[in-house]
């Protein structure tokens, strides 16, 4: 009976545990998409997702990547985000791909990496799986923005107010990608801190040994 009823507990923990991460990242992603940097918005809804990542395993990080990416979709189907509208307007199966996909692999990718360095050491993988998110998201979104959707965005300079003789590279890695992947970066890493406590306290209720 002991043993059931420690199993009970452990599910109920883990499921309130992905509720509340879900929240926040719904929260997170709700403030971030009115902190723009140039076109994007930049945003910490990255940090409940690797903390998923590390608490519940890889799937749930990709779980709750994917609502990031429907949300950051959904924003550009209904024009709240007008660069992704832009983008879905003229091809919503690549703009699609990119918004869910990116997301998707940041949380799954964080997960596995906390996965195999934590077995060494927990701290190390930590930091490392909260620099992997944004490089795996800022990583994807490049190769989408410059193969998949780059003749919509070079069609539509003049309505992202990009000056005259910008290059494709320039503009999807410096004037998209640049200062919001390194305000992510940095956000990511210097709250990795307060993911170790956080990791600690919460393993400790889900009944894991760290």
């Amino acid at each position: 009976m002991g043993t059931k009823r420690n199993e009970a507990h452990s599910k109920i923990a883990k499921l309130t545990t992905l509720a509340i991460l879900v929240a926040v990242v719904i929260l997170f992603q709700m403030m971030g998409s009115f902190i723009k940097i140039g076109p994007t918005s930049i945003t910490l809804v990255l940090v409940p997702i690797v903390l998923g990542g590390i608490l519940l395993g890889p799937a749930c990080g990709a779980l709750l990547g994917l609502i990031f990416g429907v949300m950051t979709l959904w924003a550009g189907i209904s024009g709240t985000d007008f660069f992704t509208n832009v983008l879905f307007t003229s091809q919503p199966f690549a703009t699609s791909l990119i918004c869910l996909g990116k997301a998707v692999a940041a949380g799954y990718g964080a997960g596995i990496i906390y996965k195999l360095i934590s077995k060494k050491n927990n701290i190390v993988a930590i930091f490392a799986a909260s620099a992997a998110a944004p490089i795996i998201n800022t990583g994807l979104f490049i190769l989408g923005g410059l193969f998949l959707v780059g003749d919509t965005l070079m069609a539509n300079f003049s309505n992202f107010g990009v000056a005259e003789g910008t290059t494709l590279i320039y503009f999807v890695v410096i004037g998209c990608a640049g200062f919001n992947f390194i305000g992510e970066l940095i956000a990511n890493i210097a709250l990795s801190p307060a993911v170790v406590t956080i990791t600690n306290v919460v393993s400790k209720t889900l009944g894991k040994n760290k």
